[in-house]
């Protein structure tokens, strides 16, 4: 005969299954606190495995194809749903011509910071690069003019499979005008565009759950490969990186936030934890751009027609962190092969570095074959240059994902500074903290 449970007794407490558990200790857990236990775990695990962390890399590389294959469907879809939710066309130009300014502004001062840093701090000053492997440099930078015909694309698809940023953007900013300018006709399309971009951000929602593993397999490969001890041949180089980037990002961009958009600069810094760690694990501002989209809307409130337009243009225009590193690599140079540089030597390295830096393009490493353009500057040979390659290559991964941070930042801070001029800012939301 069986016996009624006692109503009044207390209930008895069921232990959580495998799956209550993964969602407690997982799942539960914000998204940034993962990725940051896994860089620490990482690093550990490197420096512990060696060059046997190699084996690893793999996850890493998952990892990254994964965020790259969203990069540029996500840029489309994000560009064109962008401008056609705008109710008027003129909307474009004024949030174009302030972001645009904007990422100008910021590299000239990044440009600035790096002269700046690598005067006051001297890396190459005794410097021996004799003995580097040269490193050549494949061909010359583009010319401007062959620079703008490329941004045209003779075949849009062909852009988008190839992963064509610039051509993506230029053909979702015509596409978007077009649907703009026919409104009334063109509203299915625009809600399809509006739905596609939905979808991309949820994809990359899916994708950051695998980050932490991405960015523990990348952080243990480049510690166990490099180590800390890679930084002893270029302290002074890394100390004036990390310096620099330090200004660029926290008194530059945090006083961006602060004095011109009004706005405190601690929320801002809270929230971007999971960009600015992704953007340090893969140094790459194209496979951070899914990531930093999301984090503009989600956590620091920018209006869809904000993020889609400035985001974007930030991965092939805003490169702060590469702007600072360039100057700080020109300085280095002189110093290694003894050019004492006049004032308009200097004059001139700002500006070569400033229009390089806004076509480098968005991957890891990319920066430092932009050289031999400003290099020539300051009177520098070919195969000067290939020697300072050649001597920084082996250790530039680390300082890679040191100014990646900076090119990352430079893009929410200006998103976010556009956002709030154009009335586009939900500042409840860029307050609270965000909820996963």
């Amino acid at each position: 005969m069986a016996i009624d449970p006692d109503p009044a007794a207390p209930p008895v407490a069921r232990r959580p299954g495998v799956g209550g558990l993964i969602r407690r200790y997982w799942f539960d857990v914000v998204l940034w606190k993962r990725i940051l236990a896994a860089l620490v775990l990482g690093t550990i695990i490197g420096l512990v495995l060696g060059e046997v962390a190699v084996q690893i890399k793999w996850m890493g590389d998952v990892f990254i194809r994964l965020i790259r294959m969203v990069v540029a469907p996500l840029v489309f879809f994000s560009i064109v749903s962008g401008i056609a939710g705008m109710s008027d066309a003129r909307r474009l130009g004024s949030i174009g011509v302030k972001t645009l300014a904007l990422y100008l502004t910021l590299t000239v001062i990044a440009v600035s910071v790096g002269l700046s840093i690598g005067t006051l701090f001297q890396p190459g000053v005794g410097m021996n690069v004799s003995g580097a492997t040269p490193e050549v440099i494949a061909k010359a930078p583009p010319g401007l003019g062959e620079h703008l015909i490329s941004i045209i694309p003779t075949n849009p698809i062909a852009a988008l499979a190839a992963g064509e940023i610039q051509s993506v953007i230029f053909f979702g900013i015509l596409v978007g005008l077009g649907i703009l300018t026919i409104a009334p006709k063109a509203e299915i399309a625009a809600r399809l565009f509006q739905a596609g971009a939905d979808i991309m951000l949820q994809i990359v929602r899916f994708i950051m759950e695998v980050a932490p593993f991405g960015v523990f397999a990348l952080v243990a490969w480049v510690m166990g490969t490099s180590g800390p001890g890679a930084f002893v041949h270029v302290l002074k180089l890394a100390a004036a990186l990390i310096v620099g980037c330090a200004i660029q990002t926290l008194l530059i961009h945090g006083g961006l936030i602060r004095l011109v958009a009004r706005l405190p600069a601690l929320p801002f810094f809270r929230d971007i934890t999971d960009a600015v760690t992704i953007a340090f694990s893969t140094s790459s501002s194209a496979a951070t751009l899914p990531v930093a989209m999301r984090v503009a809307e989600k956590n620091l409130g920018v209006s869809h027609t904000v993020a889609s337009t400035a985001l974007p243009l930030g991965v092939t225009l805003s490169m702060d962190g590469t702007a600072l590193y360039v100057a700080l690599l020109a300085m280095l140079s002189a110093q290694a092969f003894g050019v004492d540089l006049t004032f308009a030597q200097y004059l001139m390295l700002g500006i070569t570095t400033t229009v390089v830096a806004l076509g480098t393009a968005p991957v890891p490493s990319a920066s430092l074959f932009m050289l031999a353009a400003v290099l020539q500057v300051i009177g520098l040979s070919a195969e000067q240059t290939a020697l300072v390659v050649g001597f920084v290559l082996p250790f530039d991964r680390l300082l890679d994902m040191t100014r990646t941070i900076t090119n990352a930042t430079s893009d929410l801070s200006v998103a976010v500074t556009v956002a709030k001029w154009e009335g586009e800012l939900d500042e409840a939301a860029y307050l609270a903290r965000p909820v996963e």
